[in-house]
């Protein structure tokens, strides 16, 4: 029996705001635990929240993003639990009325668009982070309090593929927009996925299995596939699939067992008294939708009938929102679009990756880039001269054209000295035009080596060649 795999995900969005949802604690990471923290995080008697206006503003341009009805009216609940991890024995979220709802995102599978469901978009505030250790656990309230928005897909994601490349648009949305950095291995994009099968042509869905904290893209496909898997495997053996809820084992590469589940928990919601519904206006949410950061999408197309860079190469320079800008930066000095990104994906990104930096740790100003671009394509410098002028480059951080004359990098390109060093070689090599007549081509090559060695690979090689082809025709 064949099956079909269902799949609804949960991402969580940690926001890129300077303070937390409902109080002005400051929001950093990888600092001393607990030295994040004010009164309001931890609840403490007679405070009270206050709404980050940039967080709604966030959550406005994400909702808009992924086509979503944006309700102009916020309202705030209450979701009550008592866990280690909530400090105030209730997490301030939107349960009732999100700020988003129905809406849509088109992925690409097999050069087919499909277009996923979205349910819903809701702020609500993060809980504490736990350290766990062999037998104890450390609480930091830095993370209680930060903004989220949580995105919940419909069950309309097939495979793990399909998901990756969900995740993968989620991801590409947030980042762009500068709501979030989307760092999945720091937590600030985390995603649940709700995994169930049926028989082809079925329309009742199969027992649900949530697996919990993905923290990569690549593991919620592996995650997904693998427990489409094992749940196909007891069925066909007659056995039940319970519901569960899971987590992903990066070693094992399967999902192991957290805790059986039986009847929903009740959270009781209730509005939250403490908060009054808020009334956007018009302008602001237009605004927050207008004021947007060019989104990914958006960029890909410039990228490719504006600056006319190739497809390949357009995605590899937006695999980052920096290294995008910073292309961005570089091209306002150049006309020399693809050359100056095959430069950045070639040079730089070499000297990124070979020393363990991001491009926003690069010391290097864009617009020296594209000088240099400018200078290796008007051949006044030679490629290996050019490989010079970088390595000097990334140390100072000063304009090329400064650093070519300070290490003589200047390429001969007068046509008579070259003409002249050619006949030199000719006149001391007096069988080279019978042997690039007689077809031996590597004549033409080592007058070009000879021309060269004579001036210590100075000479322009366009120029060189020309005459070269020209004189050993005669």
């Amino acid at each position: 029996m064949n099956f079909e795999t269902i799949v609804g995900i949960e991402i969580h969005v940690e926001m890129k705001t300077k303070s937390k949802m409902f109080s002005l604690a400051p929001i950093s990471f990888g600092l001393t635990p607990n030295t994040e923290v004010v009164p309001m995080d931890m609840a403490f008697p007679g405070t009270m929240p206050r709404v980050n206006k940039e967080a709604v503003r966030n959550a406005i341009r994400v909702s808009n993003a992924l086509h979503m009805s944006i309700d102009q009216e916020i309202w705030f609940d209450r979701k009550n639990y008592f866990y280690s991890d909530l400090p105030k024995g209730y997490q301030i979220t939107q349960q009732a009325r999100p700020i988003g709802s129905e809406g849509y995102l088109v992925i690409n599978i097999d050069g087919k668009e499909k277009k996923i469901g979205i349910e819903r978009l809701h702020m609500e505030e993060d809980t504490c982070m736990q350290h766990h250790f062999s037998d104890y656990t450390l609480l930091d309230y830095n993370r209680a309090g930060i903004p989220l928005i949580e995105i919940v897909s419909k069950p309309e994601i097939r495979s793990g593929e399909e998901a990756r490349k969900y995740v993968e648009k989620i991801r590409e949305i947030v980042t762009f927009s500068n709501v979030s950095d989307g760092k999945m291995e720091e937590g600030s994009l985390r995603c649940d996925v709700n995994v169930s099968i049926r028989p082809y042509g079925s329309d009742k869905f199969g027992t649900k299995v949530e697996i919990k904290n993905l923290n990569s893209i690549a593991n919620v496909e592996k995650a997904i596939d693998f427990e489409a898997k094992r749940q196909s495997e007891l069925l066909l053996l007659g056995k039940e699939v319970e519901q569960e809820t899971r987590r992903f084992d990066e070693a094992k590469k399967e999902t192991v067992l957290m805790r059986k589940k039986t009847d929903a928990v009740d959270y009781k919601y209730f509005t939250e008294p403490n908060i009054p519904p808020i009334r956007l206006s018009d302008e602001f949410v237009k605004d927050a939708i207008d004021t947007c950061p060019e989104l990914y999408d958006q960029k890909l197309e410039r990228f490719l009938n504006v600056y006319g860079l190739n497809e390949v190469d357009a995605k590899i320079i937006l695999t980052s929102v920096d290294m995008a800008d910073y292309y961005d930066e570089a091209a306002k000095f150049t006309k020399l679009y693809q050359p100056l990104a095959n430069f950045i994906i070639s040079d730089v990104n070499g000297y990124l990756n070979k020393n363990t930096i991001s491009i926003k740790e690069f010391n290097v100003e864009p617009k020296f880039i594209s000088e240099l671009v400018e200078l290796l394509q008007s051949k006044k410098i030679n490629s290996s001269q050019g490989k010079q002028i970088f390595e000097k480059l990334v140390k100072e951080n000063k304009s090329p054209l400064i650093i070519q004359k300070e290490v003589g990098a200047v390429l001969i390109n007068d046509e008579s000295e070259i003409h002249k060093l050619v006949l030199e070689v000719l006149e001391a090599n007096p069988t080279l035009r019978d042997d690039f007549k007689a077809g031996k081509t590597r004549a033409q090559g080592f007058v070009m080596g000879q021309i060269m060695k004579k001036r210590g690979g100075k000479v322009n090689p366009g120029i060189a060649n020309k005459i070269i082809l020209e004189e050993l025709k005669k």
